[in-house]
């Protein structure tokens, strides 16, 4: 809660309390000090609160029993007869006390060695008054008590000496040998409260004062004992809040003083749901002010108690076995409150991590994820690209999402993927933009900006469901602090280009089964021969392709990631174990390189472009009565076996026409070839830095080379 929010919500302090200023302290009439004058200074009989005549009339025995019994009172903030307590007029803690002039001059000068001790008394009683209202805070409200019962003992010593001034045994000399070893404690006591009240301290503040005064005062081992005293008393109520978060995961904090903020606005849900989901990093976060005392253990506390909230909001009961002397109900100098954080740090830990590992079964998620995203089971894919072709051919626009579910389903439930218990997660989504759209509206990947050729592809005109589909998962909490919105956006940005390249494989396939029932037929002409070369080297390239995605990229970064995941110790890791393993996917899979992903995708687009040209090489050198045959999108050799060939008489006439196929079936090799050859300058400048280039330039670049 914010500290002005709690403040607001605080109950008021009853008004009869701050009416009545004998019931505070405030009574003392203000005076002004004018530049020149003392502090303490003497001031005519007149003028002096409830004398019948001056001092000075007495005799100088007389004198000391009345300045005796008036120091008395004015140790304890009550004026006397002879001298008067007045607050300097625009300064709420100064204070200035007033003598008779006609005061004997000893007892003058006896006095003013007391004024000092009276005036911190009266600032310290002020500061217990007003910082046991409620909008100041539990630790205010600690350290006033402490200071009450402080005070509370030297008025029972001022009532010691008022008793023996009663029995004629307390001179002046006596009263000042008894109150002047007070006097260093009590004004640097005084010091502290000024200090509170001038910067109107709360919370870890008054703490942290606390602390440096007491270190200030490392040569006064009286001073410096009181003053730790004074800050383990006023940090009992600090730990109290302390001790409910590392050990339940909640933030009992009514006034806003606790170093960990909580933002509720943000919500577990928003994990699925948005890219950008900061609930993990902010909804519980650390303030700027935090007791010295336990700023090396802040991250640590912060990340025990988000594990422990956690755990409460799974509905798991926490069980953490707390010891009477494992309490922080202090902070000595002995440090085994730090002890005590530590043990919550890694029973909550431990525990968390068994319950996301265990119960929601964490290893299995992202076993099944890798089926179906990065698909290392493939059976269901073959099936459900031939059953949705069609509606995948479409406009994006123009897509039914709920018929690709329905074929994805079947798919799922007629392969080995229906053995999987995590099928029924898997949801199609059609995105609206290209990959490589995507990715540049994705701000916060380290995509490389500085590549000269970046914007040699252009966006296409229209794209189809081919281009844009991909798969969705349904992850639960906790698992979506691992499986978060990003990551899953990482997964698909990954899916899409394989199933892309998965795509482009199946029509060259088609295209080389073209090739096969041609040869099947004896039909070896030049036309047939060359695209049947370039058609097996676009082949060898997409293979090369998959291959390295799969098993160079893939799967050596999934095992490195699994066998961390097996002795990671916290969540926290767990979740930077993973996170780990995708962004170097994405940048192993080139999609954190728009030069070369670009590059990778203008030669996908001439395949593409290649393996539909095929239909016109089949219609050049075939019976056009036997057209019909060839109308599916997906030939094999079995077609082939019903069709005539050409006479001389037809190959003749048709002759021009092959000519032409045949410059339409080089220019496709040309384009390829310079595009594949392309490549080779983009990886070796970047192999450098990047070692994965090269393992990618082994296996494409030697595409071309058996021409």
């Amino acid at each position: 809660m914010d500290s002005a929010a709690a403040i607001s919500l605080c109950p008021s302090t009853p008004g009869w309390n701050l009416d009545r200023p004998f019931l505070t302290g405030q009574f003392y009439q203000e005076t002004k000090i004018t530049p020149g004058t003392t502090e303490y200074k003497g001031v005519s009989a007149d003028s002096s609160s409830g004398a019948d005549k001056a001092i000075g009339c007495y005799h100088a025995t007389i004198q000391e029993l009345i300045v005796i019994d008036d120091l008395l009172s004015t140790l304890i903030g009550i004026e006397a007869r002879y001298i008067s307590i007045k607050k300097v007029q625009g300064k709420e803690d100064d204070i200035t006390f007033q003598v008779d002039a006609s005061m004997d001059l000893a007892l003058q000068e006896f006095a003013k060695r007391l004024f000092p001790l009276c005036k911190s008394y009266i600032l310290i009683n002020q500061f217990v008054e007003t910082r046991s209202q409620f909008k100041t805070g539990l630790v205010n409200h600690a350290f006033a008590a402490a200071l009450r019962a402080l005070l509370l003992d030297y008025q029972a010593m001022v009532a010691q000496l008022e008793h023996q001034f009663r029995l004629g045994k307390l001179s002046i000399q006596g009263l000042w040998f008894y109150c002047q070893q007070m006097i260093g404690s009590m004004q640097a006591l005084s010091m502290v409260v000024k200090k509170a009240a001038a910067n109107n301290c709360v919370g870890s503040a008054v703490l942290n004062l606390l602390q440096s005064q007491a270190k200030a005062m490392a040569g006064d081992h009286v001073v410096r004992s009181l003053l730790e005293k004074m800050s383990q008393s006023a940090s009992t109520a600090y730990l109290g809040i302390l001790e409910r978060w590392v050990y339940e995961g909640v933030i009992d904090d009514p006034y806003g003083e606790f170093f960990i903020a909580e933002n509720k606005s943000l919500q577990k849900e928003s994990l699925t749901q948005d890219y950008d989901a900061k609930y993990w990093q902010q909804r519980y976060s650390l303030k700027d002010e935090i007791p010295s005392f336990l700023a090396n253990a802040a991250e640590t506390i912060l990340i025990t108690g988000k594990y422990l909230n956690v755990m409460r909001e799974c509905g798991h009961s926490i069980q953490i076995p707390v010891a009477e002397k494992s309490k922080l109900t202090s902070a000595g100098s002995n440090h085994h409150y730090l002890e005590c954080i530590k043990s919550a740090y890694d029973f909550a830990s431990g525990e968390l991590l068994n319950l996301v590992k265990n119960k929601y079964d964490l290893m299995g998620k992202l076993q099944s994820i890798k089926h179906y995203l990065l698909l290392d089971q493939g059976d269901f894919l073959v099936h459900f690209m031939d059953t949705a072709r069609e509606e995948l051919m479409k406009k994006p626009d123009e897509i039914s999402v709920e018929k690709l579910q329905s074929l994805l389903d079947l798919a799922l439930r007629s392969t080995a993927a229906g053995a999987d218990p995590c099928h029924e997660d898997l949801l199609c989504c059609v995105e609206r933009t290209t990959l490589l759209k995507r990715l540049s509206t994705l701000k916060d990947l380290e995509i490389s900006r500085s590549a000269p050729d970046s914007n040699d592809l252009e966006e296409p005109l229209s794209i189809t469901g081919l281009e844009t589909f991909s798969l969705n998962y349904k992850v639960r909490w906790p698992l979506s602090l691992v499986i978060s919105r990003k990551a899953l956006t990482k997964y698909q940005l990954i899916f899409r280009f394989l199933f892309h390249c998965k795509h482009v494989d199946r029509q060259l396939s088609g295209a080389w089964q073209v090739h096969q029932g041609l040869r099947k037929l004896d039909m070896q002409g030049t036309t047939v021969s060359v695209s049947s070369l370039l058609c097996r080297n676009m082949l060898k390239f997409i293979n090369s392709l998959l291959h390295y995605l799969t098993f160079e990229v893939l799967e050596p970064n999934w095992h490195v990631m699994l066998s961390r995941l097996q002795t990671a110790k916290s969540i926290d890791e767990v979740i930077q174990y993973h996170d780990f393993f995708l962004d170097k996917c994405l940048r192993e899979c080139v999609l954190l390189s728009p030069a070369l992903l670009k590059k990778v995708e203008r030669l996908k687009l001439i395949c593409l472009q290649y393996a539909a040209a095929m239909q016109r090489l089949i219609t050049s050198s075939l019976d056009t009565t036997d057209n019909d045959t060839l109308s599916n999108d997906s030939p094999s050799i079995e077609k082939y076996k019903n069709l005539k060939l050409r006479t001389p008489y037809q190959m003749r006439r048709l002759a021009p026409e092959n000519v032409t196929v045949l410059e339409s079936v080089l220019k496709f090799e040309k384009e390829f070839s310079f595009e594949l050859h392309s490549l080779g300058p983009i990886l070796s400048s970047g192999s450098r830095a990047e070692p994965y280039l090269t393992h990618l330039a082994q296996w494409i670049l030697g595409v071309g080379k058996d021409q």
